[in-house]
């Protein structure tokens, strides 16, 4: 029912800014609450960021507040993760997902909530 893609990853040095996007296919896209998680090698995944369907409501990890900000375009399907002050740590594979809900204000931090994910974009922050 959604389908997502993730694009906008890539190598950059510490302190560099990079914009992440998550494009999904259809219409129930807009309402679908989208979280954002990450995943390092050998470590869990992790979550970074959610939004509600309406956008009214946005939750960060502790690791990223004030750093990361996410918002969504349903006009285009867009769900974006900027990020800012980028540390070594951040490196990971990111990954959104998306959970189809009936409530607007409505978003979930746990991974095990969401139905669909994307295939991940990889994000290298260099020291």
């Amino acid at each position: 029912q959604v389908q997502l893609l993730e694009s906008g990853g890539g190598l950059v040095q510490a302190g560099d800014s990079l914009r992440i996007s998550c494009v999904a296919s259809g219409r129930a896209f807009s309402r679908c609450a989208v979280g954002w998680f990450r995943q390092a090698p050998g470590k869990e995944r992790e979550f970074v960021s959610a939004i509600s369907w309406s956008g009214s409501s946005t939750a960060y990890a502790t690791s990223v507040k004030g750093r990361f900000f996410i918002s969504r375009d349903d006009a285009e399907n867009t769900v974006y993760l900027q990020m800012r002050s980028l540390k070594p740590e951040d490196t990971a594979t990111y990954y959104c997902a998306a959970v189809l809900t009936g409530t607007s204000a409505y978003y979930s931090i746990a991974d095990d909530e969401y139905d669909y994910w994307g295939q991940g974009t990889q994000v290298t922050v260099s020291s």
